[in-house]
Order: structure tokens, then C-alpha cells, then sequence
């Protein structure tokens, strides 16, 4: 019989909250989060092929958006790739989420990120976020916002309002509000043409979303990561996330003339992954 795997103890655990060394840094988590809080607790990363993705697109002294940082598995990486000269900026708008955020960027002394408590969308205001039992398990980074009327009233900025003055990688990841982001970018966007890399996984809303990506002369692609990585940090050979992926879209600017190899390109915004 083949032993169980070992994955490191913590470095510090408290209740549902545990602090380990991982890929990318020491990181604060909730171990009772579904996806990222456990998938830290057995490898050692989350969304590690996502920022594989996004490390061909980072370089020192660009300023980058980190819009649904959650608590920041990818603002760590994001911001040691600007360099300290560099910037980014992650908004998260659960509290106790946020908090875990802004710990982790502390924690890994990076000067460089900013970290804001708030949601990103189309119009500036704010935005209810229901009361939540993070000591329960559950995916809370699965949280939609919008319909709630009880809770905690967080500001809602949109990316025009931070007064930017550049701006090359955009990655947003908001539960369905990925439309709302881009509509409050508009001049951003058109300004400065910046990378977008955006979760798109609402089929009822995804092609509203494709359709403004290729209206703003993007080429977009379909970009679908694993949840797990056979090369974790802890060189975990099991598999706790099976086949389960991200549905992600890369988008870039068609002035660009860019070469992406190995990823589907999107021509029809109406037709399904």
C-alpha cells in the first residue's frame, strides 16, 4: 500500500487559519476554503499555471490590476515579476478575505502591492457583501455580488476613477462582473491597451463579455488551466481536484501583432467553449 503523500505541517495554525511556506512566499489562508485555501495546504500554490500565463506578460516596472485578489495567491508572483519598481494593485471586497490579502503582501515585504477593500465595476458606489461563516467550508471566492440587501457595504471603484498613469496587465477575476470591470475601464483601456486576462466562466454572460473584448479590437483567446499541477511545490502526486479547470480568456490588442501559440482563438463571441 502506497504511503499517504507528506505535505509540510504549518508554520502557524489557528482555528481555520494556517500560515505556510509556499511557492511563491509565506502565505496566510483559510484551510477550510474549497479551492484555494486547500489546494496552498496540499501544494503549496493555487492557480500556478494561471500565473505561468501571466509571467510572459509581466516585466519589471509595469503597473498591474489585481481585481479579485482573493488573498492574493497570484498579487505575490504578479509583484515580484514588476519588480520593485513596478506596481500592483488588488482589490478584494470580502473582508475577511481582504484581510488575508493584505497580511500576505506584509508578510512577503512587498512594497510594491497595494491592497484596497473594495469592489471593481462599472460605475463608482458601493456594494452589499453578505455576512459569511469562513470557518465553514465552502468556496467563498465563488461569491457573487449584486443581489444582496444585508451585510457589509463596500465601496465599488472603477479602474477610470484610480487616475492611473499607466497601466499594462489587467487580471480579473469577479464572479460574473467581469463585464461591469471592463465598462468602467473604457478609458483606461483605451488609453493605455493594456493585456487582459479575465475568468470566463458564466455561459449566460459570456458572450456579452467576448463581444465588448473584440468591439474594443482585441484578439481574444480561450486560455483553460488546471487546478492542479502535476509539478506542485510539494510534489504532491494526489490529485484533489481531479479534471477541474478555469475558464479564462487572454486578450490582447490587435495592434500588437502578437503571436499566441497553442490557445483557441475567438472569432464568434456567441459560440460556447
Amino acid at each position: 500500500m502506497q504511503d499517504a503523500p507528506k505535505v509540510p505541517a504549518p508554520l502557524l495554525e489557528n482555528g481555520h487559519i494556517r500560515l505556510k511556506r509556499c511557492r511563491h512566499g509565506a502565505m496566510a489562508y483559510n484551510a477550510r476554503d474549497q479551492y484555494v485555501g486547500r489546494s496552498l495546504d496540499l501544494y503549496g500554490e493555487y492557480g500556478e499555471e494561471e500565473f505561468s500565463l501571466l509571467a510572459q506578460l509581466l516585466k519589471p516596472g509595469m503597473t498591474a490590476l489585481d481585481i479579485g485578489a482573493n488573498i492574493g495567491a497570484l498579487t505575490l508572483p504578479m509583484a515580484r515579476a514588476v519588480g520593485a519598481k513596478g506596481r500592483v494593485m488588488a482589490f478584494e471586497p470580502q473582508r475577511a478575505i481582504f484581510q488575508l490579502l493584505a497580511a500576505n503582501a506584509a508578510l512577503n515585504a512587498l512594497s510594491n502591492v497595494e491592497t484596497r477593500h473594495a469592489a471593481v465595476g462599472a460605475a463608482a458606489g458601493d456594494i452589499v457583501v453578505p455576512p459569511i461563516d469562513y470557518e465553514k467550508g465552502g468556496n467563498y471566492g465563488a461569491l457573487a455580488l449584486g443581489s444582496f440587501e444585508a451585510g457589509e457595504r463596500v465601496p465599488v471603484l472603477t479602474v477610470d476613477g484610480l487616475g492611473l498613469a499607466q497601466c499594462h496587465v489587467m487580471k480579473v477575476d469577479v464572479e460574473g462582473m467581469e463585464n461591469e470591470v471592463l465598462e468602467g475601464a473604457t478609458a483606461t483601456i483605451t488609453e493605455f491597451r493594456p493585456t487582459l486576462y479575465l475568468e470566463n466562466d458564466r455561459c449566460e454572460r459570456s458572450e456579452e463579455l467576448l463581444t465588448r473584448l473584440l468591439n474594443l479590437d482585441y484578439a481574444a483567446y480561450w486560455h483553460c488551466p488546471r487546478l492542479y499541477n502535476p509539478d506542485n511545490y510539494f510534489a504532491n502526486p494526489e490529485n484533489a481536484f481531479a479534471n477541474l479547470i478555469s475558464r479564462n480568456v487572454l486578450a490582447l490588442p490587435n495592434e500588437r501583432d502578437v503571436k499566441v501559440e497553442r490557445m483557441q482563438r475567438i472569432t464568434d463571441p456567441a459560440v460556447k467553449f
